[in-house]
């Protein structure tokens, strides 16, 4: 009996090391793991937010050694007293409006800072939407109409094979991705636990096997569709798209930051929605696309590009919110009216009649309730209309 006691103490004790050993070798997946897990919680959300490198593989997108654009300060706007009740509502963290090109209201909230670089969400698709018009411009890309297999031809017998570029950037790819965040077994989520413990997002994608529809016929968000998108693009360049996206979109823009991509395991960038920046410097994204691609004095998207984009030409059903290349035209938009959305509340706003940008962050669990997104909208237009008249 006393052998036998012997035995299991050594056998309990060469468990007990495996399991320090697997733990400290595995420490960095785990710790990801648990991070995905308690990402939207309650008393971490607005943290998690603005410190997503703590937590996640992440890359710098190079900013150059440039200097930072100006962005001045206009006369102060105070905001209707609905607005205020719209901010605590909406668990917004940092809201920047310009006018003319100026700040005219800036303010951060729930002890965020200005310099925090917040996470993008789906607001990442519209970057990488202006790097593919610079792309096709200079001819890396020959046409939309292109198959995506031509540039990725990993894609080639998954559910991607038959859709072209124009398809993924509309949305329209037809492929089955199931996209609730609230179902921890749905597509995003096993998708976030893909990056969590380090697997590739390419590998991912191409697992992917079954369609709903033909591409081209119907709309229907997928974020992974993006992914394809730069698929695309670093098949058609053998470049990463953090640098290239540096390259030509941020350096020119002149930031106050360095942005960073949470990548997966092999370091590709999660251009679905991992870019991080401050809230001012998406201000100057939605001011160079208000100023139709031209910024910091140069032309940095083509003019040509920002109109096809932020037009409605997915195939949207009738009635509905209206999609372009990767950009949202919201109901009832005017001439000019567009934006960059991303989940729990982050939006690039767009009103070229006013003259108005309206870049805002926040960590709104409640995003998904009915009416919530209208209602950011008509706070939007709240505030350009009263900036119009003034």
């Amino acid at each position: 009996m006393r052998t036998f006691g012997k035995w299991l103490g050594r056998i309990l004790l060469a468990l007990a090391v495996a399991a320090v050993v697997v733990g400290l070798w595995k420490r960095d997946e785990i710790t990801r793991l648990m991070a995905v897990n308690s990402l939207f919680a309650e008393d971490k959300i607005v943290s998690n937010f603005s410190h997503m490198d703590q937590a996640f593989l992440s890359t710098p997108v190079p900013r150059g050694n440039g200097p930072t654009a100006e962005l001045s300060y206009g006369p102060e706007y105070v905001l209707p007293e609905q607005v205020d009740t719209w901010i605590e509502a909406r668990d917004v963290t940092a809201l920047v409006v310009l006018k003319d090109g100026a700040i005219v209201y800036e303010n951060y909230f729930q002890g965020t800072q200005p310099e925090d670089r917040r996470i993008s969400w789906s607001v990442a698709k519209s970057y990488l939407s202006a790097l593919v018009g610079v792309l096709l411009d200079e001819g890396a890309i020959a046409s939309l109409d292109d198959p995506v297999t031509q540039y990725a031809p990993s894609l080639t017998g998954t559910a991607y094979d038959g859709a072209t570029i124009r398809n993924v950037l509309n949305m329209a790819s037809g492929v089955v991705f199931d996209e609730d965040y609230l179902d921890k077994d749905s597509d995003i989520n096993r998708m976030g636990r893909v990056i969590a413990l380090g697997g590739e997002l390419d590998t991912f994608t191409a697992s992917l096997e079954e369609r709903f529809t033909e591409p081209g016929s119907q709309w229907q968000y997928v974020s992974i569709d993006t992914h394809v998108i730069g698929m695309v693009v670093r098949g058609a360049t053998e470049r990463s798209v953090p640098d290239l996206l540096g390259e030509k979109i941020i350096a020119p823009m002149g930031l106050e930051y360095e942005p960073y991509y949470l990548t997966d395991g092999a370091g590709v960038a999660f251009v679905l929605g991992g870019l991080n920046l401050t809230t001012r410097d998406y201000a100057r994204m939605g001011q160079m696309f208000l100023q139709e691609g031209r910024y910091n004095g140069q032309q940095i998207v083509p003019a040509d590009w920002v109109e096809a984009s932020t037009a409605p030409s997915a195939p949207t059903a009738p009635d509905a919110i209206r999609y372009g290349y990767q950009w949202w035209i919201p109901k009832g938009a005017i001439e000019g009216e567009f934006m960059a959305r991303g989940v729990y509340g982050q939006y690039i706003y767009i009103n070229r009649a006013a003259g108005v940008v309206i870049a805002t962050n926040a960590a709104d669990r409640r995003f998904r309730d009915a009416g919530v997104s209208e209602q950011n909208v008509a706070t939007f237009r709240q505030i350009a209309d009263a900036l119009k008249e003034n």
